[in-house]
């Protein structure tokens, strides 16, 4: 990879306090940028302990989605950088909101995507105009038809690691329906009714409520 494009080690599972701080020192001689996720988000005290021990950046919030949360987390300085998912942690304005106030607390913001090229550009118009923005992450580039599924926009879509921000109209893009069809999951339709997203449902209010 040569020195010029940083590497971060991807999510490490739920591994303890002192199994999270052996790595982040072992990790210490490769310069990583972050390690993400190493023990649950909400154990702020653990979390602290972790980045205050670990020469590895601490990176946890692809599983946030209230506002307040990641707040604890930078206020408390218990990470060292965040992760929101823009498509679970309340849409552009409410993820550029995090970025804004955690840059108040001097920590920067990643941002988690694993999704269609629409949200990809939500995420990038919100990362454009958010100033401590570092990277956005993309499990896509394998999917043959992926940057397919929109027209609108410069292909390939993801050109040497970069994606060139749209100026066109919404978010500078537009869907190709007959190749969204194509590849629908078998049973479901196209734009039909939601109810089951009515309601909240995660792991995280399993736990809380």
């Amino acid at each position: 990879m040569g020195y010029d494009m940083p590497l971060s080690m991807d999510h490490l599972g739920h591994i303890g306090v002192k199994s999270a701080i052996r790595p982040g020192k072992a990790y210490e001689n490769f310069n990583l940028e972050w390690m993400e996720d190493v023990i649950p988000w909400y154990y702020t005290d653990l979390l602290k302990q972790i980045t205050d021990a670990s020469p590895t950046p601490t990176l946890p919030g692809e599983d946030i989605y209230e506002f307040t949360d990641f707040e604890t987390l930078c206020m408390e300085h218990a990470v060292d950088k965040i992760h929101p998912d823009l498509e679970t942690s309340g849409g552009i304005l409410r993820t550029h909101k995090v970025g804004d106030m955690a840059f108040r607390y001097g920590v920067p913001m990643a941002m988690h995507f694993a999704g269609t090229p629409v949200g990809c550009m939500a995420n990038v118009h919100c990362a454009a105009a958010t100033r401590n923005f570092l990277a956005l992450e993309n499990h896509s580039l394998d999917v043959p038809f992926w940057q397919n599924l929109v027209t609108g926009i410069d292909k390939p879509i993801i050109n040497k690691g970069f994606i060139k921000v749209p100026d066109g109209p919404g978010l500078g893009i537009t869907l190709n329906d007959d190749e969204m069809k194509r590849h629908l999951k078998p049973g479901t339709g196209y734009f039909e009714p939601t109810p089951m997203w009515d309601e909240k449902q995660s792991w995280d209010d399993a736990i809380f409520s």
